[in-house]
């Protein structure tokens, strides 16, 4: 676990927490507000909590060279995440639009 500082680990982790807490908190906007399109803002970040998950993770296990796969999951996740972002936002902005009609 030598290979970040401390204030490193501090900055990856309070990422990884409060991305998880994001997530949480537009899940109960979505319930609260009724609006349902929120939800799947939801569901698509999690690719990118699992992309920051890998970086913890191969980090953790000093960047093993068995664990390289890693490195590849977390540039896959990082993709897939930003598209289901996008989606997912301009299924918002849709469904808002929608409903001013």
């Amino acid at each position: 676990m030598h290979v970040l500082s401390i204030p490193t680990w501090v900055v990856h982790i309070t990422s990884v927490v409060e991305w998880i807490a994001a997530i949480g908190f537009i899940w109960q906007f979505a319930e609260l507000s009724g609006l349902q399109a929120w939800k799947a803002l939801s569901f698509a970040m999690l690719p990118a909590l699992v992309s920051a998950m890998c970086a913890c993770t191969w980090h953790f296990f000093d960047n093993a060279e068995s664990l390289s796969w890693l490195v590849t999951l977390q540039a896959a996740m990082t993709v897939v995440g930003n598209c289901t972002v996008c989606a997912a936002a301009w299924w918002i902005w849709r469904q808002a639009r929608l409903s001013e009609t």
